[in-house]
């Protein structure tokens, strides 16, 4: 039960972090980027891709949904990172121009990212019980083999 109500909660905050950004993207592809040279297509495509994501992950789609929106997530914020420094395609902003947006954006994103890509933690190693010795308790020989 517990761990249904945990992929839930997951499932919806992916979900809305998605949503989130894409609406933004749609509201700025609507109010004035429309007009940029391939930025304004790639705001629209970011925009219908994550509407569309959000709507898979909390219809329950399958769980490698997670992880295409963990690398567009991420795809993202290098492409927002890059239109603040070097620029993108020719497109450059300064600073969280236009506000609030992006940074509500990219609060979004690295939510998503926690969500979406949980740090790895390896499997605990066996502990000594659960070895044993197959020939009895009052054997020399130990069989260092987990069962």
């Amino acid at each position: 039960m517990r761990s249904t109500v945990i992929a839930v909660a997951i499932r919806l905050a992916i979900s809305a972090s998605l949503a989130v950004s894409g609406v933004i993207h749609a509201y700025l592809y609507v109010n004035g980027y429309r007009d940029i040279p391939t930025i304004g297509p790639g705001f629209l495509g970011q925009a219908i891709v994550f509407c569309v994501l959000a709507l898979l992950i909390l219809a329950g789609g399958p769980d490698w949904l997670r992880w295409v929106a963990g690398v567009l997530s991420a795809g993202a914020l290098v492409a927002f990172a890059l239109s603040r420094t070097v620029g993108l395609f020719g497109f450059a902003e300064r600073g969280w121009n236009p506000s609030p947006q992006a940074a509500v954006s990219v609060k979004a994103v690295l939510r998503r990212r926690g969500c979406c890509c949980p740090p790895h933690r390896p499997a605990a190693p066996p502990s000594w019980d659960s070895y044993r010795c197959p020939t009895g308790p009052q054997s020399d020989h130990w069989d260092p083999q987990p069962p």
